[in-house]
């Protein structure tokens, strides 16, 4: 009776095991009598000729090993024939020909026998504990998940949600001034989901442009109503965002409600970005316009578009440029980001100033120098020249190159 307790007291702390694993009833009796058939299928070549029957209730299961009656003296395959008279000890009315069920007592082919399937168990409810895991954060993907700190490396930290499932945030996921420590509570967006032979390894980030959604949608009830959309939104994580949305109800103010009463609503969010400032733009279908307010706080003059190329002219006073640009070229970047349109900026030539447009400068100045001035606004002759050096370090052109490009117009001024 002791092997028969410790066959029942086996099953019971894999019932236990399942309960902590969150494994269903269901799903548990089909795992069980699956690692049951492996192990027979390796102990007796195959699991064909067996029903195994799981008693959920009492925790033990029944195997029955379906054999065909032969003669006497006549069996040659012990795992498929049983002789007549030890037959008829199971079934007393059988013949030969039938097929009798055996009742095979697991415990008796000793411990090995158990180990293996206690090795084969706990295989499978590791895979559906991992698939599980998968499908419960394939789910979550852009959602946002809170976790513990629970260690920190160089190249990325561990969090452990409630339910102590491992969170990677990688270094690149962090915005730059996140400086965890070990028991932090930090929230972020379930990026992805990556498996390796099954393995789910969940990534979650907070400088995704989702994480910065899901945020507004907490603290706007208009935006998780549905009255407020948000249309578009571009980060430089941590530094600074704009984000454009559009009211369905024209009572609404969009940006009003989402700044809220002397910015109540947004500051919890610059807090939780680290201080990432953030401008909240009204949407518009208009390109123009659109562009216009992704670029404030600068006033712009005058736009060009071609819509084709997605591309912009953008024309505006000597003294708003620096602002459309930006302190290190952030504001025309996330303008560009926000509009989807490539966006270049040109000072306004007052009457009778004489200036030039960089591209006529082609033959002399390659392009890709002319395209790195033209990003951070500057894309005339004059405004070249006009430019302080810490504007001109904005371009990230080497010293000597700058230095060429001021000499190639100030020759073309000279003459």
């Amino acid at each position: 009776m002791a092997k028969k307790a410790e066959t029942v007291n086996m099953v019971d702390r894999f019932a236990e095991f399942k309960e902590l694993k969150n494994i269903d009833k269901t799903t548990m009796i089909s795992v069980l009598e699956e690692s049951f058939r492996n192990v027979l299928a390796k102990m007796f070549g195959s699991d064909e000729n067996f029903d195994v029957i799981m008693n959920p209730d009492k925790g033990d299961c029944e195997i029955y090993q379906n054999l065909e009656v032969v003669p006497d003296g006549q069996v040659t395959n012990p795992d498929r024939q049983i002789g007549l008279e030890e037959a008829r000890e199971i079934d007393p009315e059988c013949e030969i020909g039938e097929e009798v069920s055996k009742q095979i007592f697991f415990e008796k082919f000793g411990r090995r026998a158990i180990l293996n399937l206690r090795q084969t168990l706990q295989s499978k409810i590791l895979d559906l504990q991992n698939e599980a895991k998968t499908s419960k954060f394939k789910e979550l993907e852009g959602e946002i998940i809170t976790g513990e700190v629970h260690q920190i490396w160089k190249r990325e930290s561990l969090l452990v949600d409630e339910d102590q499932n491992e969170l990677t945030m990688p270094k690149d996921e962090q915005i730059p001034s996140d400086n965890f420590h070990k028991g932090d509570m930090v929230r972020a967006i379930v990026k992805r989901v990556d498996t390796n032979n099954n393995n789910p390894k969940i990534i979650v980030s907070r400088t995704d442009d989702r994480f910065l959604r899901r945020l507004f949608e907490q603290e706007v009830p208009e935006i998780h109503d549905g009255l407020i959309t948000i249309r578009a939104v571009a980060r430089i994580p941590g530094e600074r965002a704009k984000i454009a949305v559009e009211s369905y109800d024209d009572r609404i103010d969009p940006v009003g409600a989402c700044v809220g009463i002397k910015g109540s609503r947004i500051h919890g969010i610059v807090r939780e970005l680290r201080n990432e400032n953030i401008d909240v733009i009204s949407y518009t279908a208009n390109p123009s316009l659109f562009i216009q307010r992704a670029l404030s706080p600068a006033k712009i003059s005058s736009i060009r578009l071609n819509e084709e190329t997605k591309k912009a002219e953008v024309f505006l006073h000597p003294d708003e440029v620096s602002l459309a640009i930006g302190k290190g070229g952030h504001n025309i970047r996330l303008a560009t980001m926000l509009t989807g349109y490539t966006i270049d900026v040109y000072r306004d030539i007052e009457e009778g100033e004489e200036d030039i447009y960089l591209d006529e400068f082609r033959d002399e100045i390659d392009d890709w120098v002319i395209e790195a001035l033209k990003d951070i606004g500057l894309g005339t002759a004059k405004a070249v020249l006009n430019a302080r050096p810490e504007v001109l370090d904005q371009a990230d052109l080497e010293d000597t190159t700058i230095e060429h490009v001021l000499n190639v117009i100030r020759a073309e001024f000279e003459d």
